[in-house]
């Protein structure tokens, strides 16, 4: 499933609610060639960062002169009764707003994910030229996280280049030199330049298709240089295409995560993951409802339980073969305890206190490659600071010991639940 900066996984900026989410990438990523920037180009950083000097600059003045006032009104004491009530029905009418465009609902308040626009495929049998095609992500998103995981298991590298946007001051994704972004768990988390078409914001990437675009611009996102045109921006699509297309170019082509044999089975899984589980916690984040919101969490906790009783016996999913299914379901398992299970209401159990599905996520952080991928400051950056309608103060809390890297080194165990080595898929 696609996203973008105002969908799913990060959100709305103080300044706008067009877009939505979250981002830095890997030390991978970070080593991407730079590209020149033209004197207008140079020109329009310089009134951006002049910009938003001023805004910084104003927003305390401004939080000066509000303790100032509410000092004068009523000392130390707590604000009138009616002031309060006020405040309320004020706060309660723009959250209803905010949400609205941040989430968009059914009945009852039920959160209804917006679909993906593109859904195409490289053309069967067509000569994979390294670098002819691009893939866009944000670490910080599942969705796109999914992406990165399997561009990095099947060793795809530059000859499929990544380019990692983060969130603007307007709420848009944005690209970024990457100077002070903070070091993620597996190295160096950065957003960094445009490396296919040198723009300044995804939107202008998606613009440059002949037909134009005026919707939203959403990661992960696969663009064919060869057409300049966006290729994919579904997630699901994505993996599968990253999987099997480009072996030609990939360093581990032996490596299938959906071999044909568990076709059936991977579909059941990922029937039963998406809604409950990967869409699940958004519905429980993102209801507007309290209807809405305790059949989600009904929902989600009774798909977890179901999963924490199947891999009391299968080391993955689907047995010995770690497929898509588990990448799906582990990029939303790795967000849990730090984000879901506080921002987004999934209180009713810590990750951490389901042993099974905890020993499988530690399972699949610590195969090669993996850890690369994620970057637990920068998503939780990217949730608490930048998702406003759900934490309007933007504070950031301390990264749960659960969700820590070296939490996730821990010996799991699982080894004795397979006959064979994860390796043995390549």
């Amino acid at each position: 499933m696609a996203v973008s900066t105002l969908e799913c996984c990060s959100g709305l900026s103080r300044s706008s609610f067009r877009g939505l989410l979250v981002v830095p990438a890997s030390a991978r990523f970070s080593s991407a060639e730079n590209f020149r920037l033209s004197p207008s180009q140079l020109n329009k950083r310089r009134r951006e960062l002049r910009e938003r000097l001023a805004i910084s600059r104003a927003s305390s003045q401004q939080e000066d002169w509000v303790k100032q006032v509410g000092k004068a009104l009523w000392g130390r004491g707590l604000p009138p009764g009616a002031l309060v009530d006020v405040a309320r029905q004020l706060w309660g009418t723009g959250w209803q707003v905010m949400m609205g465009q941040l989430a968009p609902t059914r009945e009852k308040g039920a959160y209804d994910r917006p679909n993906s626009q593109f859904r195409s495929r490289p053309k069967t049998g067509a000569t994979v030229i390294p670098g002819n095609f691009h893939l866009y992500v944000a670490t910080t998103c599942p969705w796109a996280h999914r992406a990165l995981i399997v561009h990095s298991l099947k060793g795809l590298g530059d000859a499929v280049p990544v380019s990692v946007v983060v969130p603007g001051t307007s709420g848009l994704w944005e690209f970024s030199s990457g100077i002070g972004n903070s070091a993620g768990e597996g190295g160096q988390f950065t957003g960094t330049k445009d490396r296919a078409n040198g723009q300044l914001r995804l939107l202008d990437v998606y613009k440059l298709r002949k037909e134009s675009y005026n919707g939203r611009a959403t990661v992960p996102m696969l663009w064919d240089q060869g057409a300049m045109d966006v290729l994919n921006n579904e997630s699901a699509d994505i993996i599968e295409i990253l999987n099997s297309d480009f072996n030609e170019v990939a360093e581990n082509p032996g490596l299938d995560l959906a071999p044909a044999f568990l076709k059936a089975e991977i579909d059941r899984w990922n029937s039963v993951i998406y809604p409950d589980v990967n869409n699940g916690v958004y519905r429980c984040g993102f209801a507007q409802g309290q209807e809405a919101y305790e059949a989600a969490v009904e929902n989600l906790f009774k798909t977890l339980n179901r999963l924490e009783e199947h891999l009391a016996t299968s080391r993955y999913l689907c047995g010995d073969c770690l497929t898509l299914a588990d990448v799906r379901l582990f990029t939303t398992l790795y967000r849990f305890d730090a984000v879901y299970n506080i921002l987004f209401k999934c209180t009713r159990q810590k990750l951490s206190e389901l042993s099974n599905l905890y020993g499988y996520l530690r399972d699949i952080y610590q195969i090669p490659g993996v850890a690369s991928t994620c970057d637990m400051p920068a998503i939780m950056d990217g949730y608490y600071r930048v998702l406003f309608p759900l934490n309007p103060g933007s504070l950031c809390p301390a990264i749960p010991k659960s969700a820590e890297g070296a939490s996730l080194l821990e010996p799991h165990g699982r080894e004795r639940l397979s006959k064979v080595v994860v390796g043995a898929n390549n």
